[in-house]
């Protein structure tokens, strides 16, 4: 039993805490609630202003094709070409790697030919009722650029073209103004070259000038158009394990990029086969030239035949000497052999050496040296892929400069190879030729006639087979070129989304609406946050609680009347009537003494409003059936003339205080505002008003008029700026401290509590003036116009605009 309490005395400050969060959570969300009109508006604005920019923004749609680039080693065998892979004539390309096609693809030299493939460096515009359209494949006109300055277009250039029908068209630069008529199919000399404008055949200009907008077109270099493009096209893997290359164009044309993707991936597999093609074509021009020599060494050898026999009469020597040839068929057979790779490896030598070094080396040639043949496929290899890289990059690039090492250290490999070789060859050919000489003496028996013959055919063999070799080699090397695959295969065709990419609709509006709930948020927080003036009721009780708010006065509008009326219901004569209400409260001391009750109005600086307070709590107080006295208490800068225009000129206080003679009835006039309330004006300004109040008269003046009054109300001068105030406060009964929102400064409403605390006012109350109607009260939750007409939507609408 003595456990329950226990628990609920625990649980007892956490459910306040959390009441306290909640009721702060509710504070936090109520200052920007109030401000929900605002929120609403901006919404609809931020969205209206997301709607305009999506209609009337140019749409950007994305283009895509796909490809594979193909790797040869990897790829397996080219389906047809099978037997063409084992000459080795389809490879020397080597590996693939995706990145350096990728960056081909890439390359500035790709993307120009594609600008001038497409003339991309001539753009046509028709500007419409909001935005301009480029037109593209329904130009009402060609135009051929005949010959172009390039350093003139560095920056572009625009004209607008005009269609005058019968008399051709009219030139407009819009740089100058200059004005050109020209012909179609003529030659126009402008200041950047010279062009001919034709009619389209796919339309014509009519349906531009009908509407009379010109035509305008747009001229640039080739290399500005195609760098341009090369930054919007975007490459990527779909994979990174397969070689499957997707292509991404943004472009508001559609036709276009479509044009542009396809045409950059044919330009690619066109300079792809050229560098295909360059072993066979430096190949075959070396068959060529070999087979010039050949056939005019096999011309001499037959020839000399030819008059061997006729100046001999021979006619069948192969009859006589068969045996021995069919004894000596293998022998000769070998000599033929190395008397054939002897030619070729001095053809190479000869070859390489008036050859450049960045040139390819003929291939497949038939040398029988394996190392050899490897060794020169190995040397075109890395030749092509410095040619490939060069053409996106220079000289200097770490990459080139250390395959031109490569390239160097496997020519003199080559040619060391083939030295060697034909040092080799050397050597058994001088074997051959001493066991030649060695059948030389079997065969004495054989007439040197037939010794000479058999001499003659033998160097014609050689020669024939040499010419066959090489014939062979051409229609292979021929083959070769005429079946070149492409690099690319193209897995899909341009082909664009329906989709635009740019603007995108649904996240454009998103952010709208976000930004639209964002911007007025932040006002209203940096708003807050930097706001240093006091703005409602509990800005006050947040510093103190020390001095009650008696009372709250709302903001009156320019257009309304300041000083309230009799049977008023107007929230500025309620608010006033609560503060005459809660002033009996504070006066309950004060209604023992005899006499009425001396009311101070003050401030802390000036322009806090206690003039305004003073006529209005004199007004309620009057219309309660008391009679009331209002006084100008502020000696140095009377204000009464604000809603009384007489009481500059009238005499007052200050004259009482300084004459002897002159008697408090005589300075009192009725105010003309209500039949109970009188003036009693600050009077002549003097030179030291402290003084004044300094004197033994002062006193007098208090109870006399106390005397006289149900009520007298003092508005007297800031507390903070003069001493004139705290000199006499000792006579009031209560000290209305005003304090006005939206322009008191928070800190200085420490000023009040110091000064009660040490006695300088006393009975002091706040009085917060100037409220905005949503700071009114306690927020204003529960209305404030009681009694009144209900006002409509709109009007409760500019209630809440009122507060900025």
């Amino acid at each position: 039993m003595s456990q329950q309490p226990n628990n609920q005395q625990q649980h007892q400050p956490q459910q306040q805490f959390q009441q306290e969060d909640d009721i702060n959570l509710r504070d936090e969300f109520g200052k920007y609630f109030r401000y929900w009109p605002w929120f609403v508006a901006s919404v609809l604005l931020c969205v209206l202003i997301a709607f305009l920019y999506l209609r009337y923004t140019t749409q950007v749609y994305q283009s895509t094709a796909t490809i594979i680039i193909k790797d040869e080693k990897k790829g397996g065998s080219i389906p047809g070409l099978e037997a063409f892979e084992g000459l080795g004539l389809l490879g020397g390309m080597g590996g693939n790697s995706l990145e350096n096609e990728m960056g081909i693809l890439r390359s500035k030299r790709l993307i120009t030919d594609v600008a001038k493939q497409l003339q991309l460096n001539v753009r046509f515009f028709i500007e419409g009722n909001v935005q301009t359209t480029e037109l593209y494949s329904n130009n009402p006109i060609d135009i051929q650029i005949l010959k172009q300055d390039e350093e003139a277009l560095a920056e572009g250039r625009a004209f607008n073209i005009y269609d005058k029908g019968e008399k051709g068209i009219l030139i407009v630069d819009e740089l100058s103004g200059k004005e050109i008529t020209a012909g179609y199919g003529n030659p126009v000399d402008l200041d950047f070259g010279t062009i001919v404008i034709n009619k389209s055949l796919t339309s014509g200009f009519k349906e531009f000038s009908e509407k009379g907008e010109p035509l305008t077109v747009i001229f640039s270099t080739i290399e500005a158009a195609g760098a341009g493009y090369r930054e919007k096209i975007q490459l990527n893997l779909t994979d990174k394990n397969s070689s499957l290359i997707e292509l991404n164009l943004n472009d508001p044309v559609k036709e276009k990029a479509r044009d542009i993707l396809d045409q950059l991936i044919l330009e690619y597999n066109r300079q792809a086969i050229e560098d295909k093609n360059l072993v066979a074509t430096n190949t075959a021009r070396f068959i060529e030239d070999r087979l010039a020599i050949i056939t005019g060494e096999l011309d001499s050898v037959e020839t000399g035949k030819e008059d061997f026999k006729e100046e001999n009469q021979l006619t069948d020597i192969q009859a006589e000497s068969e045996m021995f040839v069919e004894n000596a068929s293998e022998f000769n057979k070998k000599r033929q052999e190395v008397a054939t790779q002897l030619e070729l490896s001095t053809a190479m030598l000869e070859y390489i050496n008036t050859d450049s070094s960045s040139d390819l080396l003929p291939a497949n040639l038939g040398i029988a040296e394996s190392g050899v043949n490897q060794t020169i496929s190995e040397y075109n290899s890395l030749v092509l892929e410095r040619n490939r890289i060069l053409r996106g990059s220079t000289e200097k690039n770490p990459v080139v400069m250390d395959l031109n090492t490569q390239l160097e250290q496997i020519r003199v490999n080559v040619v060391r190879s083939l030295q060697r070789m034909r040092s080799n060859l050397l050597i058994s050919q001088k074997e051959l030729n001493r066991q030649a000489a060695e059948m030389g003496s079997r065969i004495a028996s054989v007439p040197g006639k037939e010794k000479q013959f058999r001499g003659i055919e033998r160097q014609q063999s050689i020669k024939e087979a040499l010419y066959l070799f090489l014939l062979q080699k051409r229609e292979e090397t021929s083959l070769s070129l005429a079946v070149t695959a492409p690099k690319a295969k193209i897995v899909d065709n341009a082909y664009t989304l329906k989709t635009p990419v740019a603007p995108k609709g649904k996240i454009i509006l998103l952010a709208a609406l976000i930004l639209g709930v964002l911007v007025p948020f932040l006002i209203i927080y940096l708003k807050n946050l930097f706001n240093n003036k006091v703005n409602e009721r509990a800005d006050i009780e947040k510093i103190t609680k020390e001095i009650p708010i008696v009372g709250e006065v709302p903001r009156v509008a320019k257009k309304e009347d300041e000083l309230i009326k009799k049977n008023d219901r107007s929230v500025l004569a309620e608010s006033f009537r609560i503060t005459h209400t809660n002033l009996q409260y504070l006066m309950i001391n004060a209604a023992e003494k005899e006499g009425g009750n001396s009311i101070f109005v003050t401030s802390t600086v000036k322009g806090e409003g206690k003039t305004f307070v003073s006529f209005n709590l004199a007004l309620t107080l009057a219309n309660s059936d008391k009679k009331v006295l209002l006084v100008g208490a502020d000696l140095r800068n009377p204000q009464l003339q604000r809603y009384f225009p007489d009481a500059r000129q009238q005499r007052g206080v200050s004259d009482y205080l300084i004459s002897t003679t002159v008697m408090l009835k005589d300075l009192i006039t009725p105010s003309g505002l209500h039949s109970n309330l009188d003036l009693l004006a600050s009077g002549t300004i003097p030179p030291n008003p402290s003084e004044l109040w300094r004197q033994k008269k002062t006193a007098g003046l208090f109870e006399e008029l106390e005397n006289l009054y149900d009520y007298v109300i003092y508005d007297t001068a800031p507390a903070m700026l003069v001493t004139d105030t705290f000199l006499i406060n000792k006579y009031s009964d209560v000290t209305l401290y005003v304090i006005r929102a939206g322009y008191t400064e928070k800190k200085l409403i420490n000023f009040a509590v110091d000064a009660k605390r040490d006695g300088k006012l006393h009975d002091v109350s706040f009085v917060l003036n100037d409220v905005k109607a949503a700071n009114y009260g306690y927020g204003n939750k529960y209305g404030y116009a009681y009694g009144e007409d209900e006002s409509g939507f709109w009007d409760k609408l500019k209630g809440k605009a009122a507060i900025w």
